[in-house]
Formats: C-alpha cells, structure tokens, sequence
C-alpha cells in the first residue's frame, strides 16, 4: 500500500512531495522573472532560498540555478511544516482522524467487506475504526448464503435499475430518501434461533447483501496495520449486535489477537482522561459501558442480541429482528475493556454519565445539529473535556460525507467520515490531518484546562477563540503534469480551470441558527476561478483570485481547497485537487502539490504566488 495516497494522518516523512525533476517552459519563464527581481519574493522565503544571502548580487538578481534548487525541492510546497505536536494533553484535546463503517469497500447496500479496508485507511492515518459485529453463522449458514446470493444478483439488478432512474445511472451524490431506500426491498438476512453450532463472530453491514468477513480477521488486520506509520493510539468503535457467548468469544479474539496492545484491564483509575503520550502503541476499544454480567454458558443464549443504546449508529440506523431480544446488555468482559473510552446512550448534555471522565458520546449528523440549535454553548463547553463522536447519516447509501469542519468547530474529536467516497469531507480531513499521524492538537480555545474538568459553561466557539479578518489573493501562473479527469482519454479534449474555494466559519454556527444544508458536505462558502486553459500543462498568466475582507476567521480551522476542473458542455468533471489549511498556506512564489480523484498523490503541481494577511 502505497504512503502516498491522501486519507488524513500520514507521518511527516510519508507527507514530504517529491522533488520535482522538470519543468515546463511556461514554467521556467515565470520563475527566471522571478530571479530577476527579487523584490517579488517575500522576505521569509527569499532567507529559505539564501540563508547567507551569498546568492543576491549587488543588482537585486538571484541566481536562476539557486532558485531552480529551491523551486524544484519540497521546500517550495504551499503547504508548510508542522510544529512537532505537543503530546502532553489529554486525549480529549485532540482531533481525531475518524472512519465510519471502515469495513466496505463501497456504498452502503452491497458490495463487498474487506480487512484491506481496515489495513488501507490505518495506512492513510485513520486513528478510530469501526466495526459491527454479528453472530457467527451457524452450520447449514452455506444454503443460506447460496439463496442470498442468488437474490442478490436480482436485487443488484433492481438497485441499477433505481439509480437509472434516479441518477442517471450513477450513484447519487445526495443522500437518498427513506422512501426511496425503501423501494429498494432489500432482504432481511437470515435468522437462527439455535446457536449451539455457531462459528466466531463476523463483520458485516445489518440488513444489507454487504458480504461478511470474520472478526478474528479483522482484528489480525488492524493488529498488523495499526502501528506502522503512526505510533499514536487506535480507537476501535465498537457496534454490538451479538449474543452474550459471542461476545465472549470477541474478548478471548481481541485479547489473544491485541496482547500487549490493549490498555491494562486491570486499571481502575478514570477519574481523568490520560495524555496522548502516555498511549502509545496502544489500541483504545470503545464499547457500551454498563454492570453486564458474566456469561453463563449452562443457561440458555438470546436469539440475537441487539443493542439499541451502543456506540455509532443506535439513531441514524434501525437494525430490526422480529426474533431478537432488545435487553442491550454488554457482558462485563466486554465492557471492561471500554477503560477510557466508555460509550454511552446520549439523552442530553445534563445526563449523569456527561460528568463521568471516560464516557463518549456518538451522535447522528442529524442529532448534533439539533443539539447545536437546543444547546450549541453547551455541547461546545462539553467538548472541551470528554469525548464525542459523529457519523453520517444513515441514509448516505452511496456513501457520501457530511462537511466535518462544522463538527470539528463544535469540538468533536472524532468525527467519522467514508473513506472510500473521495468528496469534499475526506479532502477536508486531508487538510486538517495530512502529516499528523492522525491526532490534532485542537485551537488554545477548544481545549479543557489540563487536570481540572471545568464546569458547564455558556462560552461558545465564538467566544473561546480570537477571530480574525482574512484577505487572501492567489495569482495563478501556470500548471505540469496534471492528471486527466476520468472519463478523458485525449489531452485535446481537456480544458481545465482552477477553482478555488474558502471554507470558513459561517455566521449561523457562532450563533446557534440553523445551520444551512444541516452540516452537509458542500462546496466551500467563497469560490473564484480562472479563465479556461488547455491541456495538462496550461498557462493561466498569472491570473489573480482575491478574497477581500472575509471577517470572522479562526486560522487553524478554515481551509483553501484548489480544484482543477475539465470545462464540459454538461458537469465540468474534476481532473484533480489539493486542500491546505489556512494555518498551514505559505505567502510567496510556491507549488501546490495535486492529488487526483482516486485520492493518489500526482506528480501534478500548480505554481502560484499567495499573498495572505490576518488582523
């Protein structure tokens, strides 16, 4: 698996560009004009290129050999370097780069489960998983699943034939419409009621032709993946659907599988959450928490047991079964390994387990929206101490993304995202992540005050941090390399333009309004663009993009993403893009780094100036 692929949290080293070997005429031209005024280059990137000014003449002129070096090497990224992350806060005060459903390979109905799922976003830098688990499958289980598939090659044919006429034969990028999911007639799966002969539990998405893959093996999968660019914790988000043997049989897995992994079990201190640093290598399982009893194998198994009240999904989803027993109880194994990360069922802000050190909320996009509306200072206050944890709707067939800035702005650490939808989201947590190793120290203001949990308080994100006004101006000067849009096999067809696009805090979400689209993943609120160029090395002339006056900026929490468009009669497909985050977006003569559509670095680069300013 390659380190070069985009998801949010790789190491520093996997997130340094390659040096760029040659460039275009277009661009030499631009940058020997550069090296004959030197007065066009900012004051702090002409002492990255001459240290010593040894290289400056008398005249003003730099050396055109020093510059190539400069321009040609990963110093002259837009993106800049990260300060080294300070590891001594408690875990509540970070940000956490987040998966939701990490098992598909796909959409939401059908397709497949995969353990390389698990082993391609630990890769990428995602720091909590998820994975819903469900009874082993009992002998007899094979006819079963022969009959499922046959149905499967029918109702496949009917969802295709939903989406033709529906989308056009593609995959729609809005979330469809619970009556519309309902025309799909998916099948309910099989049920048993006799779980003597039961093999080890397994993975796989409730209710959906979503193939199954066993819980040993993706646990075997994280345990082999988890640790190899990034030292920093794993949070596994567990979703219960089992009966209490099978969730024994998850602990016997786990413990054997994660030895020397897991947090002690034995540690009964959490009366405060620990530093980041004091977890390393360690793999955080977070699961309903309550005084479940220990199994009993002499007495009887429930049907399926189902817990309405655990982790992720218990409000976006309804996992129905007229033959199971809703009693939501997790055997104290179980939930013993929940040590600082015990997960509760959210009614309100006030609830006791909200004062408990070690207990995470899960709520819907939905659900947050409606508390930012109800009690917006509150779950900010809330958040700056205990965890929480947001997920898409269940109604996201295709697997889109929510806009997880807006929940970051709230405080939520882990904010869970479809990592294999490429969309505005995952280019979001890109940004946000990209060189981490996953973790985010949050802004001065968002954090909890070391040892002392404070109060509840009504100091909101508009309150907790200075906000400032932008003036951003990008002159776009020309572009090499860059990837053709899917779909466009003659560079003579492809017509691209550069589309800028600053994602920023919206008025409504200091205020508590309703905020619009419901936090949903959309383009950014200030767009501008260039005239159309033509093929994969286009000259734009320097043409300047300006953002005037953007008021209300929190710096570390707002991004500039550049996309590269192919200008078309109908939709203007994207041919590639790159996301930075305004902290991190470096003033002068630089080259932004492309990635293209399937999430894979490029050796595409745009070269530009950016001039930006903050009061």
């Amino acid at each position: 698996m390659s380190q070069l692929r985009a998801g949010g949290g790789t190491s520093s080293d996997a997130a340094q560009v390659k040096s760029l070997k040659t460039l275009s005429p277009a661009l030499l031209t631009y940058l020997q004009s550069v090296a004959s005024n030197t007065n066009a280059l900012d004051r702090s990137q002409l002492a990255e290129i001459c240290p010593n000014g040894h290289d400056i003449a008398a005249t003003g002129r730099l050396d055109f050999k020093t510059l190539l070096n400069y321009m040609t090497s990963s110093k002259s990224n837009a993106q800049g370097p990260l300060d080294d992350c300070n590891l001594e806060y408690s875990i509540s005060n970070y940000f956490i780069s987040s998966s939701h459903n990490t098992y598909l390979t796909g959409n939401q109905l059908y397709g497949q489960s995969s353990t390389d799922a698990y082993r391609d976003v630990l890769l990428r830098g995602c720091r909590c998983i998820e994975i819903d688990v469900w009874n082993g499958a009992p002998k007899g289980h094979e006819k079963d699943e022969k009959k499922m598939l046959e149905l499967g090659s029918h109702v496949t044919s009917s969802i295709d034939s939903f989406l033709q006429r529906h989308a056009g034969g593609k995959v729609p990028t809005q979330p469809l419409t619970a009556t519309k999911v309902e025309e799909l007639q998916m099948p309910t799966p099989w049920k048993s009621t006799d779980w003597s002969d039961q093999a080890e539990p397994r993975v796989l998405h409730g209710h959906t032709l979503i193939k199954e893959v066993p819980f040993r093996d993706v646990c075997i999968s994280i345990r082999d993946s988890a640790f190899t660019i990034s030292e920093l914790p794993v949070i596994v988000s567990l979703e219960i659907h089992t009966t209490p043997e099978q969730q024994e049989m998850m602990v016997d897995i786990m413990e054997e599988v994660w030895i020397g992994m897991l947090v002690n079990t034995s540690e009964e201190d959490c009366s405060k959450l620990p530093k980041l640093s004091q977890l390393r290598r360690k793999i955080l399982v977070k699961v309903k928490h309550g005084a479940g009893k220990s199994y009993d194998s002499s007495k009887p198994t429930l049907d399926r047991l189902q817990s309405n009240a655990s982790n992720s999904d218990s409000e976006g989803r309804e996992h129905s079964d007229s033959h199971a027993k809703h009693n939501g109880e997790i055997v104290r194994r179980l939930s013993a390994l929940g040590i600082y990360t015990r997960s509760y069922h959210f009614k309100g802000l006030t609830q006791p387990e909200a004062e408990i050190p070690s207990h995470v909320f899960s709520l819907s996009e939905k659900k947050l929206m409606e508390v930012h509306q109800s009690h917006g200072p509150t779950l900010f206050s809330h958040n700056r101490n205990f965890l929480m944890r947001a997920f898409p709707s269940g109604m996201r067939v295709s697997s889109s993304n929510l806009d997880p800035v807006v929940f970051w702005r709230k405080g939520v650490q882990m904010v869970a995202l479809n990592w294999q939808k490429w969309d505005e989201g995952m280019m979001l947590n890109e940004s946000l992540f990209a060189g981490t190793g996953g973790w985010v120290l949050k802004p001065k203001g968002y954090r909890g005050n070391g040892d002392r949990i404070q109060a509840v308080s009504h100091e909101s994100q508009a309150d907790a941090i200075a906000h400032k006004t932008l003036n951003l101006s990008i002159e776009i000067f020309a572009a090499q390399d860059l990837p053709l849009p899917l779909g466009c096999e003659n560079e003579e067809k492809f017509h691209p333009y550069v589309k800028i696009e600053l994602h920023v805090e919206r008025s409504e979400e200091r205020s508590g309004a309703a905020i619009d689209k419901d936090g949903k993943s959309k383009d950014g609120e200030h767009k501008r663009r260039t005239d159309i160029g033509k093929g994969s090395a286009p000259d734009f002339r320097g043409q300047p993009l300006t953002f005037s006056n953007i008021p209300m900026v929190v710096e570390e929490l707002s991004f500039v993403r550049f996309k590269i468009q192919n200008h078309e009669i109908m939709k203007d497909e994207l041919a590639c893009w790159a996301c930075i985050r305004l902290d991190r977006l470096r003033s002068s003569y630089r080259f932004v780094h492309m990635i293209d559509v399937s999430g894979d670095k490029t050796q595409g680069v745009l070269l530009v100036r950016i001039s930006k300013t903050l009061e």
